[in-house]
């Protein structure tokens, strides 16, 4: 994968309002997920949370929350991160809401792009979608709503220390 951009010179504001790069985080797997608090996946927080408490020492969830399908996430930060803390015991990274659909933030062009990601163009078309980051910066894999934090292809990535990449 020579040549294609890792996501770690990404910027990102966190939901307390704190701004980072995404290389904060070079060297651990990233699970990012755009999630809402109204949605009928919302309860994939409580897998997210065991998924991230069972594996902090190599896995970083961030979860970006998104009001572009179904209007789904309707509150402000504070709001987001109360409902998380309170509903499910989030511990993992939260960021600032952002648009998927109209003018996307630039993580979401990023994963969403072969010509950022190198590995792929993928269609966000709900919440809850999962995109697997290897320690480089590389997309490894993008899974739809419908896949839960535990299935075993997600489980099995976590923690193997060699994940296999997906053919591009």
């Amino acid at each position: 994968m020579g040549g294609v951009p890792s996501l770690h010179n990404i910027e990102l504001t966190l939901i307390n309002g704190e701004e980072i790069t995404l290389s904060r985080y070079a060297g651990r797997k990233l699970l990012i997920v755009n999630v809402a608090s109204k949605c009928g996946f919302t309860s994939q927080y409580q897998g997210l949370q065991e998924l991230y408490k069972a594996n902090t020492d190599k896995l970083e969830i961030i979860a970006i929350p998104c009001n572009d399908f179904g209007g789904q996430e309707p509150g402000n930060q504070q709001e987001i991160a109360e409902f998380c803390e309170k509903m499910y015991g989030v511990t993992f990274t939260i960021a600032d809401k952002a648009k998927i659909v109209d003018s996307p933030h630039p993580l979401f062009q990023w994963l969403t792009s072969k010509e950022h990601n190198g590995v792929l163009d993928a269609d966000i078309t709900w919440n809850f979608y999962k995109f697997l980051v290897n320690g480089n910066g590389q997309l490894e894999h993008m899974y739809s709503s419908d896949v839960h934090p535990f299935d075993d292809e997600i489980y099995s990535w976590v923690v193997n220390k060699e994940p296999r990449m997906i053919a591009s």
